[in-house]
């Protein structure tokens, strides 16, 4: 099989401050920008990765989703227990600085893991949660 991965979904609740954190921050190029009924759904992605794609959206844009679910959404997002994404750099302690420099909440800073891994987490302006292995 030949399966790659082509678009992920994000929440926002915030289109601009969301926007700012992964194209100024992060430095994820801007692919798409399209607005809807009052919401907004935006596409960035690492530059040079051109079919690898992160969609922020809005997070009850569904129109399935009862008013119960909307708020249960909100208090995992406000939590930072809604959505997760992991990164990876061959620079974790210079990402980690650059990212912390700019403001971000920091959730974990570099650390080896005892699975192998060293990384470090953030939360993004929705309050997902941003984990960056190094590579």
């Amino acid at each position: 099989m030949d399966i790659s991965i082509q678009h992920s979904f994000l929440p926002h609740t915030d289109p601009e401050a969301s926007l700012a954190f992964y194209r100024d921050v992060l430095g994820f190029e801007v692919r798409n920008d399209v607005g809807y009924g009052g919401m907004r759904w935006i596409t960035v992605g690492p530059a040079g990765q051109p079919d690898t794609s992160v969609v922020l959206h809005p997070p009850t844009a569904d129109p399935g989703i009862t008013e119960d679910e909307q708020r249960m959404i909100a208090e995992m997002m406000a939590k930072g227990t809604f959505a997760t994404i992991v990164l990876a750099t061959p620079d974790l302690d210079s990402t980690f600085d650059r990212i912390q420099a700019a403001g971000a909440e920091v959730v974990q800073e570099p650390t080896d893991q005892p699975y192998g891994i060293r990384d470090c987490a953030f939360r993004d302006p929705a309050g997902n949660h941003v984990r960056i292995n190094g590579a």
